[in-house]
């Protein structure tokens, strides 16, 4: 698997997709030496460089119920729909423990794609050089505009890395990686369409430019990755693991029935194309 990536959208609740396709590869032992993701992508990714099963099951769907996880409650007391104190902090430091000692050791490197919202380009963190900080950065990339606060790191201030580069492939290229194997949380005949709330955006963050230039993007360098992804596909140069129809779960869900249905779904299509992708590692 020399020179091979493993690249993960985002994309909020849609990322137990995600969850369950890293569930089916643990179990089969199968570790990627470079994972790259954003968002949802990315603390999906985290628990799959510390090799802990079912985690990323546990904390997407066993605190649904509670109040500090996803709630209005959150939004009118600190404006952030999901509790991202309690994700990024009680989640991994008390709840469902983090293996920070494995995820350090890992042979495998992890980068991280955050905004920066000064600039709108993507920023991306390795754990070779800023694994201390993980939480902090992760927290960084699952932060969206009107509902997480920007958070400030390494003197920038950084967002969602969905934003700036929703599926970072062209980053796997560019580091050296011929080779990706590409997790995403939309169907394949998803379109990306412009935004349709520019106007709120340029209100509430007009003190952050680059922020507001990459959302207003976003659409056309989504559509335009995607379109790279199928060029590259049909060479043989990637393996493309999503799901087969248009998804019932959007970004934010709260249905766990939905989710573990999707779960499911994510480890149900990686198990039937499991031969292929094998043959695709070797």
């Amino acid at each position: 698997m020399e020179n091979t990536g493993l690249v993960l959208e985002g994309g909020g609740s849609r990322g137990i997709f995600t969850a369950g396709v890293l569930e089916y590869l643990m179990k089969q032992n199968i570790y990627v030496p470079y994972v790259i993701g954003v968002s949802a992508g990315a603390c999906n990714g985290s628990s799959y460089i510390s090799k802990q099963l079912d985690r990323n099951r546990a904390v997407n769907m066993d605190f649904l119920d509670h109040p500090d996880y996803l709630s209005y409650r959150n939004y009118w007391k600190k404006r952030e729909l999901f509790g991202m104190d309690f994700l990024f902090d009680s989640l991994p430091n008390q709840l469902v423990p983090y293996d920070f000692d494995t995820f350090e050791k890992a042979e495998e490197e992890f980068v991280v794609g955050t905004t920066d919202c000064m600039t709108g380009e993507p920023i991306y963190y390795e754990k070779s050089k800023s694994a201390k900080d993980v939480l902090t950065i992760l927290r960084a990339s699952s932060s969206l505009p009107f509902v997480a606060p920007i958070v400030p790191y390494d003197n920038r201030m950084l967002m969602d890395g969905g934003i700036a580069d929703p599926i970072p492939i062209k980053k796997s290229v560019k580091t050296g990686h011929t080779k990706n194997v590409v997790v995403l949380t939309q169907h394949r005949e998803y379109v990306k369409k412009p935004q349709s709330f520019g106007w709120l955006l340029r209100n509430k963050y007009r003190s952050y430019p680059g922020l507001i230039k990459a959302s207003q993007i976003r659409h056309q360098v989504y559509n335009e990755t995607l379109q790279y992804i199928r060029e590259e596909e049909k060479k043989g140069n990637i393996f493309v693991i999503s799901p087969q129809e248009k998804l019932e779960v959007g970004r934010v869900e709260r249905k766990r029935s939905k989710l573990l249905a999707l779960y499911q779904k994510g480890h149900n299509e990686i198990e039937k194309i499991a031969p292929a992708l094998k043959e695709f590692l070797m």
